[in-house]
């Protein structure tokens, strides 16, 4: 359970990536073969060039007849809610005739089993950058104790199975654990960067697949939603949150050529609107846009001749003082006006403006309880 949180303002912390912890734990690693050394605390340089310290929490000989030692640390990620904050990630570093490094996947951490990744398939889950960085600090120890022989490393992550399955590694094609991350091998809290990142890296794995038709939900119930009305395989569901801008950037190259967008009627909206994230720090429903969309429907609908000139202009006012989308889209469903419908085709005008050209797009409304109360597509389309 996290402590009770203080009223006072303060700056969110910031951690280290599961990289950064890998690399801590070779340099004690090192320390512990070459000079007989189990420090507490070890020293270790991220990629751009700051020097942080880590603490090791645990040293033990490997029992095999590798001529090693696992060493263990307890990954802080600061403020931001990653699943793997807490989790003990550990090193067995032994050492090998053959001069380099060869990476290899422990307990916990995954393999990777499709295209699309910066990994080939076959591959332990180690990305890039925490491979050059593991890499960099063992040469250094290397040449410091005059070592000429190599390293094998296997990174793991107790109990990374079970946090795997909190993280989008299946739908990846990353199997049996977590993987090790990190670009800056820094973590920051409620990090955008890091969410755009992984909504880009779940399109290039279902292009790199043959996927070809990819549904982007900005929550669970539009994703479930979705995902039942096209039996969509878990390759071609994309977690995009709010952040439907930068889904819609990425579809300009690549090789999907529908998209089904899926959300809340209010986050439609603020599609609809144009909004490109649609956090409600960034953005807020429109009523005066709303008002207008009732107004088109005023205009088009042959059920507005039943509706007097006093109510209509009762119901734009009710409109505009509305508190939320959902009341907006209640008072029009009262009058049978096809908000929902409306919204939808707006808001799928928007996204056709940012994909490529040769993407179909889609846009689904669902209501608050997870069904979808409109779209874009007719029957034969489906």
């Amino acid at each position: 359970m996290w402590q009770e949180s203080s009223e006072t303002v303060s700056p969110l912390r910031s951690g280290l990536t599961t990289g950064s912890c890998a690399t801590a734990c070779c340099v004690a690693a090192c320390r512990s073969l070459f000079a007989k050394d189990n420090p507490v605390l070890v020293e270790i340089s991220l990629p751009r060039g700051k020097l942080v310290e880590l603490p090791i929490s645990d040293y033990q000989p490997l029992t095999d007849s590798r001529n090693g030692v696992r060493v263990s640390t307890v990954k802080d990620a600061g403020d931001d809610p990653d699943a793997t904050h807490g989790a003990t990630v550990f090193v067995e570093l032994a050492l090998i005739t053959e001069p380099g490094v060869v990476f290899k996947a422990a307990k916990g951490v995954g393999t990777v089993t499709k295209t699309g990744l910066l990994l080939e398939v076959g591959e332990p889950a180690i990305n890039p950058v925490p491979r050059k960085m593991m890499s960099q600090h063992l040469q250094n120890y290397a040449a410091v104790y005059q070592y000429q022989g190599g390293f094998e490393v296997s990174v793991g992550v107790v109990d990374g199975e079970q946090i795997a399955l909190k993280t989008m590694n299946g739908r990846l094609g990353i199997l049996g654990g977590l993987s090790i991350l990190g670009t800056t091998g820094i973590v920051r809290p409620f990090s955008c960067a890091a969410y755009i990142a992984s909504i880009r890296q779940g399109v290039d794995v279902a292009s790199s697949n043959g996927v070809t038709h990819i549904a982007a939900a900005t929550g669970s119930s539009s994703e479930a939603a979705i995902a039942e009305h096209y039996q969509l395989a878990d390759m071609a569901l994309i977690e995009m949150g709010d952040f439907v801008g930068a889904l819609l950037k990425h579809l300009k190259k690549g090789q999907v050529r529908k998209l089904s967008i899926c959300g809340g009627f209010g986050k439609m909206t603020k599609l609809a609107q144009g909004a490109l994230d649609l956090n409600s720090r960034k953005c807020s429903i429109d009523f005066v846009f709303l008002q207008r969309c009732v107004t088109q429907l005023l205009e088009q609908q042959t059920t507005a001749a039943e509706i007097s000139t006093a109510q209509q202009q009762q119901l734009l006012d009710s409109v505009g003082k509305a508190n939320t989308s959902i009341e907006v889209l209640n008072l029009c469903m009262a009058q049978q006006l096809p908000l929902a419908q409306l919204v939808c085709q707006l808001a799928q005008q928007q996204a056709a403006l940012i994909v490529a050209a040769t993407v179909t797009v889609e846009v689904f409304a669902i209501n608050r309880k997870g069904e979808i109360i409109a779209s874009t597509v007719t029957v034969d389309q489906q």
